[in-house]
């Protein structure tokens, strides 16, 4: 059974900092791509972040690119997700997913998603 388990979201004023974690069971990392989810209130969801860890690619949206870092631990099978300067408008629930399509910017490619972590920024 595929299980993808986030962690790591809070509270945090502008400017500050977290680290999100998503551990992956069932499959190897190097057999899907993982992307980080977002959905704020009242919003669709859009992906913020993507890696390959099979060969080290990354994409970032354009929201996030220069504040957000994602990297991959291939022995814990886990993926993380620095989140900096952080903004109010960064404040949603993460998600993070598996897919065979890197960089799909469609919910519908990916195959199996994590149960969220919330993250707050307040000003």
């Amino acid at each position: 059974e595929v299980q993808l388990q986030a962690s790591g979201g809070g509270s945090v004023q502008t400017g500050g900092s977290l680290r999100l974690s998503c551990r992956v069971s069932g499959v190897t990392l190097n057999d899907y791509a993982i992307g980080w989810w977002r959905r704020a209130p009242g919003t669709e969801r859009e992906v913020v972040s993507c890696i390959n860890a099979g060969d080290g690619q990354t994409w970032y949206g354009g929201s996030v690119e220069g504040r957000f870092t994602i990297s991959s631990d291939n022995a814990e099978n886990t993926v993380h997700l620095q989140v900096s300067s952080l903004k109010p408008e960064d404040t949603a629930v993460y998600y993070c997913a598996a897919t065979g399509e890197f960089r799909s910017r469609d919910p519908r490619d990916y195959e199996y998603w994590g149960q969220g972590t919330l993250v707050t920024v307040s000003s």
